[in-house]
C-alpha cells in the first residue's frame, strides 16, 4: 500500500483500530499507525496533511462515522 491508497489504508486502519473514532485521531497518530500497517510500503517522507486528511476522511466514510 502507498500513501495514495486512502480507501485501502482506511479499511486496514478500521480493522487494526476498531474502537477508534477516526474523527478524534491526531494526524501524528494516524501517520504512525499507517506506517505500522502490514503491507504498507511507501516513503514515510511522502505523507503530508492533505494525504492524512484524505485517509482520515476515507476511514470516516468506511466506518459510517459522522463528523460532530
Amino acid at each position: 500500500m502507498k500513501w495514495t491508497d486512502s480507501r485501502e489504508l482506511a479499511i486496514a486502519l478500521a480493522d487494526a483500530h476498531p474502537d477508534v473514532d477516526p474523527n478524534r485521531v491526531l494526524f501524528t497518530d494516524l501517520r504512525r499507525w499507517v506506517l505500522e500497517l502490514p503491507g504498507f510500503d511507501d516513503d514515510p517522507k511522502h505523507s503530508g496533511e492533505k494525504i492524512l486528511e484524505a485517509i482520515q476522511m476515507a476511514w470516516v466514510d468506511e466506518g459510517g462515522f459522522e463528523e460532530e
